[in-house]
């Protein structure tokens, strides 16, 4: 049993940008293509940053706004971004093709991001993976994921009878039912089926038949 890896959910078509992109040729290819953030490459193709809404909304921010009844001072240090290289967050925090989903969700929680840049082995940007795409997962349908559950977890699972436990499935929630012989097996079976794609819930109604 494997998690499905980056590269199955990844966008491979990837709008990138130079350090020396200005504001308005960002935020034209950020509407043009209806995205939230475009990677910033050096001339190896390589990320060095990430620029986004966000980044652009900041330059926004801090000017001046006369009509403004408070009279606020602009925010920063009178200094103006007007490149990519200048409004971009950095470094940018990338993954690889092959790391597993789980793994890139725990890198995007940890470095509170919202997208990655994926990378190959030279570090040339090959991919981007967002929220949204690791979230995909959780859209397998009930049957794959009852199939995984009894084909690839309970069957390999050494003092497990697959025939002994009902597996049903619903929106990603899973109910466990049935017999297992020991009951040292039964939080490994919970653990192995809660690792499965798409999984949202485990429900033990296991009985055992040995003390």
């Amino acid at each position: 049993m494997q998690h499905r890896s980056v590269a199955d959910v990844m966008t491979h078509e990837v709008i990138r940008v130079a350090p020396d992109t200005g504001f308005r040729g960002i935020l034209a290819l950020l509407t043009e293509f209806d995205i939230t953030a475009v990677p910033v490459v050096d001339g190896d193709d390589r990320p060095i940053g990430i620029v986004s809404e966000a980044d652009l909304l900041r330059t926004q921010a801090a000017q001046d706004d006369p009509a403004s009844l408070l009279a606020e001072p602009a925010a920063g240090d009178g200094r103006q971004a007007v490149t990519a290289g200048e409004l971009m967050t950095s470094p940018a925090i990338s993954t690889s093709p092959g790391t597993s989903v789980v793994s890139a969700a725990r890198l995007m929680n940890r470095h509170h991001v919202k997208r990655l840049p994926v990378v190959d082995d030279d570090g040339r940007l090959v991919g981007m993976v967002s929220r949204s795409d690791l979230l995909r997962v959780f859209l397998r349908d009930d049957h794959s994921i009852r199939s995984e559950i009894v084909e690839d977890v309970l069957a390999q699972v050494t003092g497990v009878s697959p025939a002994e436990i009902g597996v049903e499935v619903d929106q990603g929630r899973v109910m466990l039912s049935g017999t297992i012989a020991a009951p040292y097996l039964v939080p490994i079976v919970l653990r192995l089926c809660r690792s499965v794609d798409g999984v949202v819930s485990v429900t033990d109604r296991l009985e055992c038949t040995a003390d």
